[in-house]
């Protein structure tokens, strides 16, 4: 893998995924002449599979990415613009359609604060999905742990950004849960523990490039549609529940798999400047996925029961296109090939 990219970073620059993200980046970079809404229609109709269509999730990557101002070369005035916005929606509408259609969702328990966080227990200890976690810690060679960092860059280098939409939304307990986790990720008043920053630093001990968005052009479709999923949550209000769900789940399979990754990268000779994110993670989200189950999401569907539905499909979401995304990697890694894909492909 080349860890030397250029620190020019404009979105001109980047390679289009298909047509749709072509006429996008045209779009942002100042071209006012062509309706995308066409494009992105005929983007849809042509998808085989939404969550793995790379033209569509890289579309809606720079979407979203207006809202966050996490790429470099946006103009801020597009985060408003009527038919952005317009392609966003139209977008949302099949990937929630698709994510819907293929997320198993259990039965809702009573509304109640302990039923609540014991279904969502139950949901995330019963996953079988594919074990990346297993595959870093023991198997993985020092080319694929750079790759599983480049993968893990596209959302924690923005680490609990997308969650951070529900704060204004929430009341009360809820409310009062997630800032409490939130605070945590975002240092707790220390800039230099911050969530995201201590992964810049594993990116740079790691000779990769710290950036955000520096390997956008090169993560498979399917981690885009794992942020995507998370920012669609976050920033639709409609889906309040979905966003704390899937914080929920989320937190609820973070600590025993970061023990692991943080012992993969070791046994592969990183050292602690590298470790030192994965090892924060242990206690942190041991303590977390009790906040989140208990005093979040229960505390909300107790309050809120019409809720329930869509904090169940969040944390089913988060499980199932994790596993999506595991499933990828370990595909690609077993038969001795790379879990990034070429610039500009559609995958």
């Amino acid at each position: 893998m080349d860890a030397t990219r250029s620190r020019s970073h404009r979105i001109r620059t980047i390679p289009a995924r298909g047509p749709l993200s072509a006429a996008l980046l045209r779009r942002l970079d100042g071209d006012t002449r062509a309706d995308l809404r066409p494009e992105a229609q005929a983007a849809i109709d042509a998808a085989d599979d939404i969550l793995r269509d790379g033209d569509i999730q890289f579309a809606l990557f720079l979407l979203y990415a207006l809202a966050y101002g996490s790429l470099p070369g946006l103009d801020a005035r597009l985060e408003w613009d009527a038919d952005l916005l317009a392609v966003r929606s139209e977008l949302e509408g099949a990937f929630e359609a698709a994510l819907r259609g293929i997320v198993p969702v259990p039965s809702a328990p009573e509304p109640s604060v302990g039923a609540v966080a014991a279904a969502l227990f139950e949901l995330t200890s019963a996953d079988d999905g594919p074990s990346l976690t297993r595959y870093v810690a023991r198997k993985a060679t020092r080319e694929q742990a750079l790759e599983f960092l480049v993968l893990r860059s596209i959302y924690t280098l923005h680490e609990a950004d997308p969650h951070s939409w529900a704060i204004p939304r929430l009341h009360g307990r809820a409310k009062a849960a997630l800032v409490e986790i939130q605070a945590d990720e975002y240092g707790g008043g220390r800039p230099d523990r911050v969530h995201a920053e201590i992964f810049a630093k594993s990116m740079r001990g790691a000779g990769l490039d710290d950036r955000y968005g520096a390997y956008a052009d090169v993560v498979p479709a399917l981690t885009l549609t794992s942020l995507n999923m998370m920012s669609m949550f976050g920033m639709n209000r409609r889906l309040l529940g979905a966003i704390v769900g899937h914080l929920a789940a989320f937190e609820m399979t973070s600590s025993i798999p970061n023990r692991l990754y943080g012992d993969g990268l070791r046994r592969l000779g990183f050292g602690e400047d590298v470790t030192d994110y994965f090892d924060e993670h242990v206690e942190a989200d041991a303590v977390h996925e009790q906040i989140a189950g208990h005093d979040l999401a229960g505390a909300l569907a107790e309050d809120h029961p019409e809720l329930l539905p869509d904090i169940l499909f969040g944390a089913s979401a988060c499980l199932a296109v994790d596993g999506l995304v595991a499933e990828h990697v370990l595909e690609r890694w077993r038969s001795g090939r790379s879990a990034l894909v070429e610039k500009g492909s559609a995958a």
